[in-house]
């Protein structure tokens, strides 16, 4: 199974959330992980925020930025080029969509129709309901 893993599905993981299990499991069953270069950076500006509300400590936001780099080497990263921004400027299923939730659709799309079926990973309500009316099967 490919997936394309999405940042809140990533931030689970990461800050060690009640789903961050169902997630772990997801990823250790795919064959190949997907995402936008979008995900780094949500990801990034998540931790800067958890670390400013002292939900972790400098060091923990250090040691937690070195899992994500670490887990992105191993993961197919899709940039975020004019394909991508064409499509999420188009009229989708479940419009209104916020903007970094139909960059991360849309970049999925784009993947599904170059690498082939591939399920979405989130565990943002909007997000995962935005994906299944494009077509795609959602996990967890």
């Amino acid at each position: 199974m490919i997936v394309y893993l999405e940042s809140s599905a990533v931030l689970s993981w990461l800050l060690g959330e009640p789903d961050a299990d169902r997630v772990t499991h997801v990823l250790s069953q795919a064959e190949r992980v997907t995402t936008s270069a979008l995900t780094s950076v949500e990801c990034a500006r998540a931790l800067v925020r958890a670390r400013h509300a002292r939900r972790l400590t400098p060091s923990e936001e250090l040691a937690t930025r070195d899992m994500l780099e670490t887990a992105e080497r191993s993961w197919d990263v899709l940039s975020l080029g004019d394909d991508v921004l064409q499509r999420a400027r188009a009229p989708l299923r479940a419009d209104p969509v916020r903007t970094l939730d139909a960059l991360h659709v849309c970049s999925a799309m784009l993947l599904r129709d170059t690498i082939g079926p591939l399920a979405f990973v989130s565990l943002d309500v909007r997000v995962r309901s935005c994906a299944e009316q494009q077509g795609f099967v959602v996990l967890p």
